[in-house]
């Protein structure tokens, strides 16, 4: 409806769009806190898994031994990955990083074990004089990145890089339109055809959203949610199916005086090529159509400063079920 507000995607799934191949994925906690006992951080992950599952088409079994997708330990200062992986510093001590994930298909989540990790609201122990830190929040923040998910620039997503300090525990509307992005989503409830015929698509929209999203056609987010910024000349918008390779060229072939040619992607400049998903090469930029590169791409010409023309187009990847 026109009174409805613009909502923006702030979501970011992972440039390489890195993504397990199965849906039900197994894990296996292969070492234990030392502030809390086996049971309660059993409980405490098995809430934080249950936040993505509840959203997602994934599901989530933990297995006590032999192999697992992803392997959850906590860890002091330099352990397993630190050196060889500046993303991932070495934990240190009190307080600072308090956990670190790996992608698809890697698949492992490290702790800080100097860290007091507790089951329930991070809190200031005055009597202990430390943070004691909720290990649901943090291990639901990271197993969003284990997943595939980047942070998001929604302040009210449990993927936003503060979550911790904001204490959000649940999980937001970007999150569940980035890990649908991803996966997609199906119907939680066999009486999704009976609710929706009753009307419920409209009248229950949050509970539908939930139980039944692809029967209410409430998978992504809508259209407009993703609009272009107005302040793009000459858009033009194109649908690719996922996996081909779009080209782009700026300005036309009578440019004389080689001006300087810059593009950007949502506003932010693309200052070199992603190996395998964006090449920009002078005048011409092709990307491969993949969640991660959805967007605005725009290029300008620039001559003594100024710039001359600016075009814009914008990518939808068309999910081909």
């Amino acid at each position: 409806s026109s009174g409805a507000l613009q909502r923006i995607r702030r979501y970011v799934i992972n440039p390489l769009g890195h993504k397990w191949d199965h849906h039900n994925l197994t894990y296996r906690i292969v070492a234990f806190p030392r502030t809390l006992n086996q049971d309660d951080t059993r409980k405490a992950l098995s809430l934080a898994f249950t936040k993505w599952s509840d959203v997602s088409p994934l599901s989530f079994t933990e297995v006590w031994e032999g192999h697992a997708d992803i392997t959850i330990g906590f860890y002091t200062f330099n352990h397993t990955d630190c050196w060889a992986a500046p993303l991932h510093p070495c934990f240190d001590g009190l307080n600072g990083e308090l956990a670190h994930a790996f992608l698809p298909p890697r698949g492992e989540i490290h702790f800080d074990n100097h860290e007091f990790w507790i089951l329930g609201k991070s809190r200031f122990s005055w009597r202990q004089g430390v943070w004691l830190n909720d290990l649901v929040q943090v291990a639901a923040h990271e197993i969003g990145h284990a997943l595939g998910l980047w942070h998001s620039r929604d302040p009210e997503s449990l993927m936003h890089p503060n979550a911790t300090y904001t204490g959000q525990r649940s999980v937001g509307r970007d999150d569940v339109w980035g890990i649908r992005r991803l996966y997609g989503c199906h119907d939680k409830k066999r009486v999704c055809d009976p609710w929706a015929r009753l009307g419920f698509c409209e009248r229950r929209k949050s509970f539908m959203k939930k139980n039944c999203p692809l029967r209410c056609d409430l998978c992504y987010e809508p259209e407009s949610e993703s609009t272009p910024t107005p302040a793009t000349p000459n858009l033009k918008v194109k649908t690719v199916p996922r996996g081909k390779v779009v080209g782009f060229r700026c300005g036309t072939k009578n440019l004389r005086n080689l001006p300087k040619i810059s593009w950007y992607k949502d506003g932010e400049q693309i200052l070199a090529s992603v190996p395998g998903h964006i090449v920009v090469k002078g005048r011409e930029l092709r990307i491969v159509a993949n969640e991660f590169n959805e967007g605005t791409y725009t290029c300008r010409v620039h001559r003594h400063g100024n710039t001359v023309t600016a075009s814009s187009w914008y990518i939808r990847v068309k999910n081909q079920d």
